[in-house]
This record gives structure tokens, C-alpha cells and sequence, in this order.
């Protein structure tokens, strides 16, 4: 890949996935993929992390270099070759919505990829088992308490969260965790109707069970009432990814 459009390191991603009804996001799903299914079942997850030592083009950014994201996405599928992962096909997430508290990141995401970014007021926390505020910068262990808080027009805080229950592993092939974590492709619908398709490189993650999913707040605010419906109830999985240094590239149009 060539100087990638952003870089930066993904940490301790939070992760609650629900179980959907594919109608949900049928009519949204970008031109040229289709939902990809784990077991028959459609997933959609809330996920929240940190952005580190972000570039744009290499060049840091003073005062976005570190931010928090907050996502709502669903699994998708190109019929085309992904030769880096040696598949015939490209493994995807199309986003209802991404939050990040800096509006200056909301609008490039919004002017060159036309991602549905918004900007909100946003703060995260790392507790250890005692209370105790960690520092991001560090590795989580076991009983560290990991949250992601967003503030919604009305004022109202919400959070998503989970508590690290384990030490970190290595994903299983074909494992639910690893039809959620490792995506390799991002697709973003155009204002034209057409698609843009952006490759996002990492390593594969190691990811922490985890318990105690937290996901409150106006949620309606953030996606409608009929998506907040979907998300009632707890998620039908919960883990935490330990994320790394990742590399975005520019987006290329779909045929």
C-alpha cells in the first residue's frame, strides 16, 4: 500500500454484537456487497475504542493525535479477490454511524468518504478491579473496566462498556469472534448512489473475553428508534479486541 490516507493505532476496542433481523439494514447496504452472515445470522456491533498517535498522510495532526471513536456497524461481502488474505472474496463493514468528539475528523471522514460521521462530546475511562483510573497507554488485564461515554444533543450521557474478563488470545478461524474482528474492507454508499471501497490493514488481534456489557444513553438520538429497538436487551456476545497500529487507505470507487 502507499502512503496510507490515515494510520494510527486502534486500542482497546470494546465490542457488544447483536443478533439483527437482516431487513434492519437491508436498505442501506452500499451498491456492489451484500450482508455476510456468520451461521445464518446477521450481526450488527456497537463498537468504541481509541484512536493513538493518528497521521493523516503520514502527518501528525497537533490536538488529533488521541480521540475516542464510537460505531455502529454491520458485516458485508464483495465478490472480488482479497490476495492479501489469500480469499476469493473481501470480508467488509458498511457504518450506520461513527461518533468521534473532534468535528474537523468528522468532516474529512464525511467530505472524502462520505461516512456518516458526527461529532459529539466524548470521554473514556480504564478502572482496574480496585477503582483505580489507568492509563490508556497501557496493556489491560483481567477485571479492568473499559468505557466509552458520548453526550447526545439533549444533554444525556451514554456509555458502552464492558469488564476484561481474561487474558488476551488468539482468534479461532471461523470463530464468531472472528467473523466480527477481522475485516479487512470498509464500504461507504455515495451521495450519487455508487460505493467507495477503502482497504484497512492490521495485523490479526488477540481479543480478552469480557463481561458486564454496558450500552446506555439516548440511543434513539443516535440511530432512530427503529435501530435503538433492535439494540434492547443484551448483546448476544461481548469481548475486547487489544487492536494495534493500522493503516487506512485511500478510497477507490466501485465499478
Amino acid at each position: 500500500m502507499p502512503t496510507p490516507f490515515l494510520s494510527a493505532y486502534w486500542r482497546h476496542l470494546v465490542m457488544l454484537n447483536y443478533a439483527v433481523d437482516p431487513a434492519l439494514f437491508e436498505p442501506i447496504v452500499p451498491r456492489g456487497v451484500t450482508l455476510d452472515l456468520h451461521d445464518g445470522q446477521c450481526y450488527a456491533s456497537i463498537v468504541g475504542f481509541l484512536f493513538q498517535e493518528t497521521r493523516l498522510k503520514g502527518i501528525p495532526i497537533p490536538g488529533h493525535m488521541q480521540f475516542e471513536e464510537l460505531n455502529l456497524r454491520f458485516y458485508v461481502r464483495r465478490d472480488a479477490p482479497d490476495h492479501a488474505r489469500g480469499l476469493d472474496h473481501r470480508r467488509g463493514v458498511a457504518f450506520v454511524k461513527e461518533v468521534v468528539p473532534l468535528s474537523t475528523i468528522a468532516f474529512v471522514a464525511r467530505t472524502l468518504y462520505n461516512e456518516n460521521y458526527v461529532a459529539m462530546p466524548m470521554r473514556h475511562h480504564i478502572l482496574s478491579p480496585e477503582g483505580c483510573s489507568r492509563d490508556s497507554s497501557t496493556d489491560l488485564t483481567r477485571g479492568d473496566q473499559v468505557a466509552f461515554s458520548f453526550q447526545t444533543a439533549d444533554g444525556a450521557w451514554g456509555e458502552v462498556g464492558a469488564t476484561v474478563g481474561g487474558p488476551p488470545r488468539a482468534l479461532e478461524p471461523g470463530s464468531h469472534e472472528h467473523f466480527i474482528a477481522e475485516h479487512y474492507w470498509g464500504y461507504a454508499r455515495q451521495k450519487d448512489g455508487g460505493t467507495v471501497e477503502y482497504e484497512v490493514r492490521h495485523p490479526p488481534w488477540r481479543v480478552f473475553d469480557a463481561h458486564s456489557p454496558v450500552f446506555s444513553g439516548n440511543v434513539a438520538a443516535l440511530y432512530g428508534e427503529t435501530i435503538a429497538q433492535a439494540l434492547l436487551g443484551p448483546p448476544a456476545s461481548v469481548f475486547v479486541a487489544e487492536g494495534s497500529h493500522v493503516e487506512v487507505g485511500d478510497g477507490v470507487a466501485l465499478p
